[in-house]
């Protein structure tokens, strides 16, 4: 869940909030969307290394889902990767 909220909160920053600052002079709006997504950003690195130790995950991997939070839809993507991989073996 938390990767699906700092996804969407990027989403939000870039194409929503960022254009409300260039082109409608309205700087409020990435400060604020800006800060969530700056808190979740952390949320979703901290939960990444509680995961990492949880699942024994390896450098490649952890790197991987670190590099999908600061690509934009790459949470999703992640965690559609997570879903399959777990729905695959049960």
């Amino acid at each position: 869940m938390i990767a699906l909220a700092e996804g969407t909160s990027f989403l939000i920053l870039l194409f929503i909030a960022m254009p409300m600052k260039y082109f409608m002079g309205m700087p409020l709006a990435v400060r604020v969307v800006g800060s969530i997504h700056g808190i979740l950003f952390l949320l979703y690195v901290a939960r990444l290394v509680s995961l990492r130790a949880t699942y024994q995950w390896d450098n490649k991997f952890s790197a991987l889902a670190f590099i999908a939070s600061i690509l934009p839809f790459g949470t999703f993507l992640f965690d559609k990767y997570l879903r399959e991989k777990e729905a695959a073996t049960i």
